[in-house]
C-alpha cells in the first residue's frame, strides 16, 4: 500500500479516536501516522511490515463482507417469497498448511450464509454449506480470490 494512503487512513483513524475531524487534529494524525510507520518499518524490515499490511487488508475485507453477508441474509429471511437454495459446495484448497486451512474454514463460518463442514482428508477441498448454492461457482470464485488469497499472502 502506498504510503500516504496509509498515513491519511491512519490520520482518519486518529481523528476519529479523537472524535475531532478539525483541520489541526487531522494534520496531527496525519504526522503521527508517518512517524509510526517510520518506527515500525525500520522495527521490521521487510516483509513483517508488509505481513501486517495484508493482515489489516485481510481483517478490513472480513468486516466488509460480514456487512454485506449479513444485509444479503436479513433481506432474504425477512422477504415474503423463499429465495434459499441450499448446496454443498467443494472448494479447491491451494492453503496447505493447517493454520492457512483453520482460518479460512473459521472466516468462511463466520460470514452469514455460509458454513464450513469438512476438509477432504488430503486436504485438498473445504466442504461449504451455503444458503444460495445457484452462486456456488461465483462463491467459490470469490472465496479463492479474496479469503484465500489474502490469507496466503499474510501468512507467507
Amino acid at each position: 500500500m502506498n504510503p500516504f494512503l496509509l498515513s491519511l487512513l491512519l490520520a482518519f483513524v486518529w481523528a476519529t479516536i479523537t472524535a475531532d475531524f478539525g483541520a489541526g487534529n487531522l494534520l496531527a494524525g496525519f504526522l503521527l501516522g508517518n512517524l509510526s510507520l517510520l518506527l515500525v518499518r525500520r522495527r521490521f524490515p521487510g516483509g513483517a511490515f508488509r505481513r501486517g499490511l495484508k493482515l489489516l487488508q485481510l481483517a478490513g475485507y472480513f468486516v466488509l463482507e460480514l456487512v454485506l453477508s449479513s444485509l444479503r441474509v436479513s433481506r432474504d429471511v425477512l422477504s415474503p417469497r423463499l429465495r434459499f437454495r441450499p448446496a454443498i459446495v467443494a472448494l479447491p484448497l491451494d492453503a496447505r498448511r493447517d493454520v492457512e486451512i483453520f482460518l479460512l474454514a473459521n472466516l468462511v463460518s463466520l460470514t452469514p450464509g455460509t458454513l464450513s463442514i469438512d476438509v477432504s482428508r488430503d486436504r485438498t477441498v473445504l466442504y461449504v454449506h451455503t444458503m444460495h448454492g445457484e452462486e456456488a461457482e461465483a462463491m467459490v470464485r470469490e472465496v479463492k480470490e479474496r479469503f484465500e488469497r489474502l490469507i496466503l499472502e499474510a501468512l507467507a
